[in-house]
């Protein structure tokens, strides 16, 4: 293989290169951080990293939507990027319940980060099998 087919080969991965940084960012955050608000933004990077991962392979370069004509021999397939606005919304949904379920938990905790919150849970069970 010469070096500029290397190239070639390389440049036509970028998007999973891309994909593969923003999947691994996202976990590293969700699994790192300990404030839950820190830990719904990892979510919604690893989220759009999949989405990513659907998208790029789904565009065909000079592809058009799938309208029947003379004038277009190369169409893409819709049913990815239709899928991929399911996703959107479902993602959006998610991310709102979990954002409800933070402001919850500062409610009745009076903290979003998750090490305080499994020690006051903790306290509680011990105080209430010491009663």
């Amino acid at each position: 293989m010469t070096g500029t087919s290397s190239a070639m080969t390389l440049g036509g991965h970028f998007t999973y290169f891309i994909t593969i940084f923003l999947m691994m960012a996202g976990l590293f955050t969700v699994i790192s951080r300990t404030n839950l608000i820190k830990k719904l933004v990892g979510l919604g990077i690893f989220q759009t990293s999949v989405y990513l991962l659907y998208i790029a392979p789904a565009k065909l370069i000079g592809g058009t939507a799938p309208i029947l004509s003379d004038a277009f021999t190369v169409y893409s397939n819709p049913l990815p990027h239709v899928l991929i606005l399911t996703a959107i919304v479902v993602g959006v949904a998610t991310l709102a319940l979990g954002l409800a379920l933070v402001v919850r938990i500062r409610e009745s905790y009076d903290t979003i980060e998750e090490d305080e919150v499994l020690d006051r849970d903790t306290q509680a069970e011990g105080d209430g099998k010491a009663t």
